[in-house]
């Protein structure tokens, strides 16, 4: 239809609706101070310079009540979601990423038992599985190759007060680390508990997009950002890509990677100790391309040194695992 027709069609179901008995409206029960019919209008865009009266709401009953006032042509030029509630969106603190916290939230810290604290990057999970994996790096998920399959995944973790009663799941697999130059990732996976609820989608903003981003496919200086149990939401650049030779020094022997991202933050440093295991987002389009493992105090040109990520897309090859956005 016309935007004009639209617009008159919106003001029309936008005073029925505040007409309608409360008790008719499902979601007029959110708490607030005023009362609410629990559904919002506007206009989505189509071809042709028409638009459809876009219809969101936060129950699928009360579609039932919405559409009872359109005949069968204006249904056929409508865009109506269930939406769910609609909050506010913050960014966590660090305090509050490293508490413990149900359901389960990208950028909370975790451990394996023996571990001092990492971060929860993100939720994956094998083809064709139903279950949900959590994703982290193999120092912080599986001990740098000293943990068994089937350890437990504490969150919070060990250094921020996790104890075996704060235990989330078991760990599932890790790629071990090679003697040799040429590691590629730093990775690990954890299976969830029965029962274990999380939120895939719970990043500051929203979800990130379903698919992932390739890190040799970023436009110059590419804008990032991530959530790490130390530093919290932060944002910063791409600065180089593909870099071979990173030597990592680990407890008591370095490892050396290849075909690695750099990224130095914006604004001092992008990331800190205990944000490693965080996945690393596009601004542009919040696709993830990126597993922050390692980085440096100095090198950076805001003064923050730099930060190391595996290109996302190897270490779901690597694990055999799918990105979960939720």
């Amino acid at each position: 239809m016309l935007p004009d027709n639209a617009r008159e069609l919106k003001a029309r179901l936008s005073k029925r609706l505040s007409e309608v008995p409360p008790s008719s409206v499902v979601a007029s029960s959110v708490d607030g101070p005023s009362r609410w019919s629990g559904v919002a209008l506007g206009l989505t865009p189509v071809a042709g310079g028409q638009v459809h009266l876009a219809i969101r709401l936060i129950e699928p009953a009360d579609a039932e009540v919405v559409l009872a006032g359109l005949d069968a042509g204006a249904r056929e030029e409508v865009d109506v979601r269930v939406i769910g509630p609609v909050r506010p969106l913050g960014s966590p603190t660090p305090e509050e990423l490293r508490r413990r916290g149900r359901p389960l939230r990208p950028g909370a810290s975790i451990s394996h038992r023996d571990v001092t604290a990492g971060t929860l990057g993100g939720f994956v999970r094998r083809a064709g599985g139903a279950g949900l994996l959590v994703l982290s790096n193999n120092h912080v998920l599986a001990d740098s190759d000293a943990a068994t399959e089937g350890d437990p995944v504490l969150q919070p973790g060990v250094a921020d007060g996790g104890l075996e009663t704060d235990r989330i799941g078991g760990l599932t697999s890790f790629v071990r680390f090679r003697g040799k130059p040429g590691n590629l990732v730093d990775a690990a996976v954890a299976a969830l508990d029965s029962g274990m609820d999380a939120d895939p989608a719970g990043y500051p903003g929203g979800p990130l997009s379903a698919a992932v981003a390739a890190a040799d496919e970023t436009d110059p200086e590419e804008l990032v950002e991530k959530v790490g149990r130390t530093t919290g939401h932060t944002h910063g650049r791409i600065t180089a890509v593909e870099v071979d030779g990173v030597g990592v020094q680990y407890d008591d022997v370095v490892h050396t990677f290849d075909d690695q991202v750099e990224i130095e933050g914006l604004t001092g440093a992008f990331s800190a100790g205990g944000d490693s295991g965080s996945v690393i987002w596009r601004s542009r389009d919040r696709a993830p391309l990126g597993l922050l493992f390692a980085g440096s105090t100095t090198g950076g040109s805001a003064g923050g040194g730099v930060t190391f990520a595996n290109p996302l897309a190897t270490v779901l090859r690597e694990l055999d695992v799918e990105w979960f956005a939720g």
